[in-house]
């Protein structure tokens, strides 16, 4: 797929078609082309799996831990 991108795109993906090419799209590159998410950023992985639980009371900061941020 990328290689479709800045050669002659016709010819690049007949041919990738007629040899059975496959193109797992682990690049950035291939990514942006067709619109998903890149792989990129530090500690994506761990962070696309953390699931949210609205059940639990959001943190608050209490006055004498924003006086000691300031």
């Amino acid at each position: 797929l990328s290689a479709a991108s800045f050669q002659e795109t016709t010819r690049v993906l007949t041919d990738a078609a007629i040899k059975g090419k496959r193109d797992d799209l682990l690049g950035l590159k291939e990514n942006v082309i067709i619109g998903k998410l890149i792989p990129a950023g530090t500690g994506m992985r761990r962070y696309s799996d953390i699931q949210y639980d609205k059940a639990t009371a959001p943190v608050t900061e209490t006055s004498e831990e924003v006086e000691t941020i300031e």
